[in-house]
């Protein structure tokens, strides 16, 4: 049977969440990953009022929609990262408060365990996101940087999470990190060190996005099969990078998405570099039977026209494992 297609909500928070259930249905997907921001899920209101996320499943029933996971990718953001100006527009009032950074901080952790406690409320197992980093400046090790460094912003990382971390697990619910530029795991080498920060937690792993790692000259698919017990969600989205020189590199030259001087840039589903179909034999190979759910991004397309392409997409090229070797018929009886 074929893995639900569902559409990660983050893109759209512009619009209401029963507007983005109707697009959603218009354009064939089986449910919808929920954002924490925009309409689309409220944590404190799905902690508070009593009705709340039975009517968020109302809604999305209306429209035969279903959702697997939710996902808290800005406030996470904020829990290890060097808190300035920027984190402002991205966060909640309530969690940027005065704008000092302790307290923004120590809001932030508390809103993620809150997160894993709506979660639970609400019916689903994985929370999506971010987790920021300390670290991430000094990713260019000029002036020199101290190992010494990298390590306590690691163990920084640690002592932040595991607590968020614990709550998830009481809470029967997992934390999935996407792996990501300006995140304390951005490629295969930094997740392994991030776990180990966390001594294996039970309730963190990965939400599986390629595009994050191709351009990066990370073996995208490899990273399936290192952390196939770690690997909670799958998010489709592509990225095409040019096999020309040009005038920017990997790290972007300051350039806008969409901007035709860029090395690199995210695409539609299926119009990019990933080669999806090996990931799907991949996530065949490793047991995943979650959901497949689009993040669209695509800075030259009209989104209604994408998404609703890249539904019929990962459709197309979803497919079960095989549960007999393709000769079996010709083995004998006896």
């Amino acid at each position: 049977m074929s893995r639900p297609v569902t559409l990660f909500t983050g893109q759209w928070a512009d619009l209401t969440c029963e507007t983005i259930c109707q697009k959603a249905r218009s354009f064939g997907y089986d449910g919808l990953e929920l954002a924490c921001w925009g309409d689309h899920f409220d944590v404190n209101r799905a902690l508070g009022e009593d009705e709340y996320c039975a009517e968020k499943r109302s809604m999305l029933a209306r429209y035969d929609l279903d959702c697997f996971s939710i996902s808290n990718h800005l406030v996470g953001q904020a829990v290890c990262d060097v808190i300035d100006s920027r984190h402002q527009a991205i966060l909640p009032p309530h969690v940027w408060g005065d704008g000092d950074p302790v307290g923004v901080r120590l809001r932030a952790v508390e809103e993620m365990k809150a997160t894993a406690r709506a979660a639970r409320r609400f019916g689903v197992e994985v929370v999506n996101g971010f987790v920021g980093s300390g670290i991430w400046h000094l990713l260019y090790s000029f002036p020199p940087v101290d190992s010494a460094q990298l390590d306590d912003g690691y163990e920084e990382f640690g002592c932040l999470w595991k607590p968020i971390l614990d709550v998830f697990q009481e809470e029967g619910v997992r934390f999935a990190l996407e792996v990501h530029p300006t995140e304390i795991a951005f490629d295969a080498v930094t997740a392994s060190r991030a776990l180990e920060a966390l001594e294996a937690h039970p309730a963190f792993g990965f939400n599986y996005d390629p595009s994050h790692l191709g351009y990066q000259g990370v073996d995208y698919v490899a990273f399936l099969r290192e952390f196939r017990d770690r690997i909670f969600h799958v998010h489709m989205k592509d990225v095409t990078w040019s096999e020309e020189p040009r005038r920017s590199g990997v790290f972007g030259g300051h350039l806008n998405f969409g901007d035709p001087e860029r090395y690199w840039d995210f695409r539609s589903v299926g119009r990019g570099n990933i080669d999806f179909e090996s990931i799907i034999r991949t996530l065949n190979d490793i047991g995943y039977k979650g959901p497949l759910s689009v993040e669209w991004e695509d800075s030259g397309m009209d989104r209604d026209h994408g998404a609703a392409e890249a539904a019929d997409f990962v459709r197309s090229i979803d497919f079960p494992s095989a549960d007999r070797a393709f000769d079996a018929s010709f083995e004998s009886d006896h």
